[in-house]
């Protein structure tokens, strides 16, 4: 294996030390690079940067790959492996035996119910309010509430009390808005079949196991995607000292984003906008023209240059759920009829765009009767889990640094 780069510049030979991870990929270390000469990397948007060194998630963008602690998502969710037992694995980094998984999410579980300022927080807001201000400032009443008191200083037992509470103010969030009264929890339900209680509060056997299993799944799928916009964002939030539910309130903060987790939002208005499986072609081809007007959404991946994985196990669960369900959704065929044409332009396949997570999941969402504004919502949800075991494995390394990213200035200078 190769030990060493060299970076020529001007009469300068700097040697660098190259890094591998567990796939072979190398790494040129340039650690040292600015104190040793002065010289900085350029990298807008992190596009060639490793920012940390992680054994939580990996992909392989070429090849259309998600793994989860090294098991690759597909096995995971073919494998019917629950929602807590993914938070387990992404927390400790191997499955729970039948003792420990019971012993979790009984830990869990007992933390559902928030403390009363959450409560309090949610009504100061307007009913009309976005749901995604709502939580940041949940998150924000969490941190204050847990500053300085024991759990606080107990990392795991944070990350644990992130992902019981999540499920309750995302649920209460929903109820508040829709102008319903608040459910309590019910601590006999598995994770998601808690959740749908607290949403819908219906009676319904099959509704409540179709869409307990469907988000099950989802959660599972958008529980962590290695170092994206929000996961980066809660580690550097966390790099200078924040507690865990200050580093939520930035994490969510930048899922907002309809770059990011605000996609699937997105991706129904432009199916709406749509209306019709017969309106596709010309709405394809408004998109290779440029239109300004017209913005293909839910197509495209900053890291997959292949079919997203998630893509296709969404699109099965949409499927499935619209059926039991009985539910005939018009949006499903022009979703399916923009895949169909889509991946067979030129146009599409040279630039590497194939569906991602966000092109079914928010038809699941809407199906299920989940208003389109709670969406990254639910996404945040899920994304708890990765956030808080992202942000636990940097806190239990006690040699992290700082974030502090430097820049290459190119404004005026006074001269003195």
């Amino acid at each position: 294996m190769i030990k060493e780069a060299v970076l020529e510049l001007d009469d300068q030979r700097i040697k660098l030390p190259v890094l591998y991870d567990t796939n072979g990929n190398k790494a040129v270390d340039i650690t040292s690079l600015y104190k040793d000469t002065g010289v900085l990397t350029y990298d807008p948007g992190f596009m060639s940067t490793a920012a940390c060194e992680s054994k939580i998630t990996f992909i392989d963008g070429n090849k259309g790959i998600l793994c989860y602690r090294g098991h690759n998502i597909v096995d995971l969710v073919n494998g019917n492996k629950s929602f807590v037992e993914i938070i387990y694995l992404l927390f400790y980094g191997v499955f729970p035996s039948s003792e420990d998984l019971q012993n979790f999410t009984l830990q869990i579980s007992q933390e559902y119910t928030p403390p009363q300022v959450v409560y309090d927080v949610i009504k100061a807001f307007s009913q009309d309010s976005h749901p995604m201000a709502i939580l940041m400032a949940c998150f924000s009443a969490l941190a204050a509430y847990y500053h300085d008191r024991e759990a606080d200083k107990d990392e795991l037992k944070c990350a644990k009390l992130a992902v019981a509470k999540i499920a309750s103010i995302v649920a209460l969030i929903y109820r508040y808005i829709t102008n319903q009264d608040f459910i309590t929890a019910d601590t006999k339900l598995s994770y998601s079949e808690n959740f749908v209680h607290m949403m819908f509060d219906i009676s319904s056997y099959k509704f409540t196991q179709v869409v307990a299993k469907a988000l099950d799944i989802i959660f599972v799928l958008h529980a962590d995607h290695e170092q994206n916009a929000s996961t980066a964002t809660v580690r550097l939030a966390g790099s200078a000292g924040a507690d865990l539910f200050a580093c939520l309130v930035a994490g969510t903060a930048t899922l907002w984003g309809p770059a990011h987790g605000g996609a699937n939002e997105a991706v129904i208005n432009m199916l709406m906008t749509i209306e019709k499986p017969s309106n596709v072609k010309q709405f394809i081809q408004k998109v290779k023209d440029g239109s300004k007007t017209t913005r293909l959404m839910g197509f495209g991946h900053r890291v997959y240059k292949n079919y997203d994985p998630r893509a296709k196990m969404m699109c099965e669960i949409c499927r499935e759920v619209l059926n039991d369900l009985g539910i005939d959704d018009p949006l499903l065929e022009v979703a399916v009829e923009l895949e169909n044409i889509a991946l067979q332009d030129s146009y599409f396949i040279e630039r590497n765009l194939y569906p991602n997570v966000d092109f079914y999941s928010g038809i699941v969402l809407k199906a299920i009767g989940i208003p389109v504004k709670m969406f990254t919502t639910l996404f945040a949800l899920a994304r708890t889990s990765g956030w808080s075991a992202q942000w636990y494995e940097m806190v239990a390394n006690k040699n992290y640094k700082i974030c502090r990213p430097r820049q290459l200035y190119t404004g005026h200078i006074t001269k003195i």
